[in-house]
């Protein structure tokens, strides 16, 4: 499976960006699609997750009403909507897979076996 992240850019504290994650591959191998961010300096954190099949999301409580995961299983699509946006989202943004038939610890970067390059994401105050 690959991944490949884009959407990021610099925006102003109060705006909206969306990032887009597409899959390619061996897509029928994907359990769960994740979103992780790192701050400069920082350890990578969750933001959201959702199930490839079945749409069940989960949030980081940071981002709890702000940011919306979906996903387009005809594109091998998972979207991250991103709105009231603040200068402490600033990271690079990534995402990341799990494989079905594993173990599932989604809220944990070590959970997860495929990831795509990050992409930055920047808000200023």
């Amino acid at each position: 499976v690959q991944l490949q992240a884009s959407g990021g850019g610099l925006v102003q504290a109060g705006d909206s960006l969306g990032l887009s994650c597409v899959a390619s591959g061996r897509t029928d191998n994907i359990y769960l699609v994740g979103w992780f961010r790192q701050p400069a300096g920082k350890q990578r954190e969750f933001v959201a997750a959702i199930r490839w099949s079945g749409g069940t999301t989960n949030y980081a409580d940071s981002v709890k009403g702000r940011f919306t995961v979906s996903r387009d299983n005809a594109k091998n699509t998972v979207s991250l909507q991103m709105n009231s946006l603040e200068p402490e989202d600033t990271a690079v943004y990534y995402c990341a897979a799990i494989r079905r038939f594993r173990p599932i610890n989604y809220l944990s970067d070590s959970g997860y076996d495929y990831w795509g390059r990050g992409t930055q994401v920047t808000v200023s105050s």
